[in-house]
């Protein structure tokens, strides 16, 4: 698994999540709970998991979608 995306904006977790699972890749999310720890303040961000095979593949949906996948 790689992390295609990490973030500390919900929506754009969800939009991601929602465009790459159009695409038909598999997203596994990582530290969706963990606003319990940071008493939902947002501060500890959210990451998005793709399989090796899918990363290029997905960081050019994510791209094609003006969203920044960086590395």
């Amino acid at each position: 698994m790689k992390e295609i995306l990490r973030s500390t904006d919900p929506t754009v977790i969800a939009f991601a999540t929602t465009l790459l699972e159009g695409e038909g890749i598999a997203v596994f999310p990582l530290d969706v709970h963990m606003s319990i720890l940071d008493g939902s303040l947002g501060i500890l961000p959210q990451r998005l998991m793709v399989a090796d095979r899918d990363l290029f593949i997905a960081r050019a949906v994510l791209r094609d979608n003006e969203i920044d996948p960086g590395r």
